[in-house]
C-alpha cells in the first residue's frame, strides 16, 4: 500500500515540474523578448536621430498648423533649441552643404540660386517654391585644389562665372550648358540634365591675388548691347570688367586704396563702384561704343561725407542712388544721378546712424548690404546679425539676432517676387559659415 502510495506521488510530481519548467520558459521568453526589443529601438534612435526627430517634429507641427501661421518653417526644425531661435520671417533653409558657403547670387528671372562652398562645389538650385521642402540643383566640381570665392550668373540662368583660390592664385571660370548624356537606358529613365562645362577660363587673375566679390548684370545703359557685364574685385586694389559671354577683358582700374573691401556694378551696367581702405567711394562709367561694345571705364566721381573706411555699397534699382554703410557708424544714401561732366558732384540725401551696438554702448558697422527690388527696405549684417531697415527714413523693421550660427558670409534679395507657396513675395537669400543658405520673407 505505502509503495503504491509513493509511486503516485511521484507521477504526480512529473506533471508540475513540467508545468513549472514550461511557465519558466515562457517568462524568460517574454522578459528577452521585450529586452530585445528595447535594445533594437535604442539602436534606431542612434543610428536615425533625425528621423526620429524630425517625425516628431512634423508631428507638432502638423497639429499647430492651425494655430500657427509660420508652422511651415518650423518643419525644418530639428531639436527644441531650433524651434526657440525661430525668427517669424525666416521661411526656409537649404541644407546639404559639406563647408562654410562663401558666396551666392541669384539669376536675372529670380529662380535660380547660385551658391559656392568650401567644399569645392559651386551648386544651381531651381526655385519653384521659395517655401518647398527639397529643390533640385546642377552641382558644378571646380578643378582639383581649387576653392570657389565667388559667383555670379553670366547670359541667362544656365552659366555662370565662378572665382577659384588656390595655391598659385585665383583663376576665373565660365560655366555653361554642357551636352545631354545620351546613354541608351531603354526608354525607362527621363533624360539627365545637362552637365555644365567649361566654356572659358583665364588662371592666375589679378596678378594671382584673391577674388574678393564678383557682380553681374545685363548691360542695358546707353548703347550697350544687352550682354552681361561682370566686375571681378581684388584683394588688392584692382577691379577687372569682363566680358560675361566671351570671358574677353572689357576694362581694367585700380582704386589706389591700400585694399578693396567690395565692388559692385549698377543694374544697368552703367557704373562700377568700390568701398575700399579708405572713406572715399570712387564711382567709374563704362562708357559704350555706338556698337554695343565697352570703349573705356573711365573714373567720374568720388562719394565724400563718411569719417571712416566704407565696409560695403550697393546701387539702388534705378541706379540713380549708391547707399553705404561705414565704420563711422552710419550710412549715407548718395544721389549719383547728377552731370558730372558739367562738374556737379554727387550729393548725400540721408544719413542714418547705424543702429547697432556692442555691450560696451559703442556702435557696430555693417558688414553687409543689400536693396530689396522695389528700393524700400535694405537688409543688413553685422557677424551673425541680420537687419531690416527702411529706405525711406532709416528706421529698423525687424532683427535676426542669430541669423546663422556664425558669421553671415553672403546676402542677396531676390530679383522679382518668388512663388511662396499660393503667394508671391520678395525673398532675402542669406549664406553663412554654419553650412547653410537662408530664406527671409520682407518685413511688412
Amino acid at each position: 500500500m505505502e509503495e503504491q502510495s509513493s509511486l503516485f506521488l511521484g507521477l504526480g510530481v512529473v506533471p508540475v515540474l513540467i508545468i513549472s519548467v514550461s511557465l519558466g520558459t515562457l517568462i524568460a521568453l517574454v522578459f528577452f523578448s521585450d529586452y530585445f526589443r528595447q535594445k533594437r529601438s535604442e539602436v534606431e534612435t542612434i543610428s536615425k536621430p533625425d528621423e526620429i526627430v524630425n517625425h516628431k517634429s512634423n508631428k507638432s507641427s502638423h497639429n499647430n498648423n492651425s494655430r500657427k501661421p509660420h508652422s511651415r518653417s518650423q518643419l525644418h526644425a530639428s531639436d527644441k533649441d531650433q524651434v526657440k531661435r525661430h525668427h517669424p520671417l525666416d521661411i526656409n533653409t537649404l541644407k546639404g552643404h559639406g563647408d562654410s558657403v562663401t558666396a551666392l547670387c541669384f539669376s536675372s528671372d529670380g529662380r535660380n540660386l547660385a551658391t559656392a562652398c568650401a567644399d569645392g562645389i559651386v551648386r544651381i538650385f531651381k526655385l519653384d517654391d521659395a517655401l518647398s521642402k527639397s529643390f533640385k540643383f546642377l552641382r558644378i566640381n571646380l578643378p582639383a585644389g581649387g576653392q570657389p570665392t565667388a559667383v555670379a550668373f553670366s547670359d541667362g540662368a544656365s552659366s555662370v562665372v565662378v572665382s577659384s583660390q588656390n595655391l598659385s592664385g585665383s583663376s576665373l571660370y565660365m560655366y555653361g550648358e554642357g551636352s545631354v548624356n545620351s546613354a541608351n537606358d531603354g526608354g525607362k529613365q527621363q533624360p539627365k540634365l545637362p552637365v555644365p562645362e567649361i566654356k572659358w577660363e583665364h588662371r592666375k587673375v589679378h596678378q594671382s591675388r584673391a577674388i574678393i566679390t564678383l557682380a553681374g548684370t545685363a548691360a542695358s545703359y546707353d548703347t550697350a548691347d544687352g550682354s552681361t557685364v561682370i566686375v571681378s574685385c581684388s584683394e588688392g586694389t584692382d577691379i577687372i570688367l569682363w566680358h560675361g559671354k566671351s570671358g574677353k577683358i572689357l576694362g581694367n582700374t585700380d582704386t589706389n586704396q591700400l585694399k578693396n573691401n567690395m565692388a559692385t556694378v549698377s543694374p544697368n551696367g552703367r557704373f562700377i563702384a568700390a568701398a575700399a581702405f579708405t572713406a572715399d567711394v570712387k564711382v567709374w562709367e563704362i562708357v559704350y561704343s555706338k556698337d554695343g561694345s565697352v570703349k573705356e571705364v573711365a573714373a567720374v566721381m568720388q562719394l565724400k561725407g563718411h569719417k571712416s573706411a566704407v565696409t560695403w555699397l550697393c546701387f539702388s534699382p534705378n541706379t540713380e542712388q549708391i547707399i553705404t554703410a561705414s565704420k563711422d557708424g552710419t550710412i549715407r544714401i548718395w544721389n549719383v544721378n547728377v552731370r558730372y561732366h558739367l562738374s556737379e558732384d554727387p550729393k548725400t540725401l540721408k544719413v542714418f546712424p547705424i543702429p547697432l551696438q556692442d555691450s560696451k554702448g559703442e556702435t557696430l558697422h555693417y558688414d553687409r548690404l543689400s536693396i530689396s527690388p522695389d528700393g524700400k527696405v535694405l537688409a543688413a549684417t553685422h557677424e551673425s546679425i541680420l537687419q531690416w531697415l527702411c529706405v525711406e527714413t532709416g528706421k529698423v523693421l525687424d532683427t535676426a539676432d542669430k541669423a546663422h550660427d556664425g558669421n553671415i558670409t553672403g546676402i542677396a534679395w531676390a530679383p522679382k517676387k518668388l512663388p511662396m507657396g499660393p503667394d508671391r513675395g520678395m525673398v532675402l537669400a542669406t549664406a553663412g559659415v554654419d553650412k547653410k543658405v537662408k530664406f527671409w520673407m520682407a518685413p511688412s
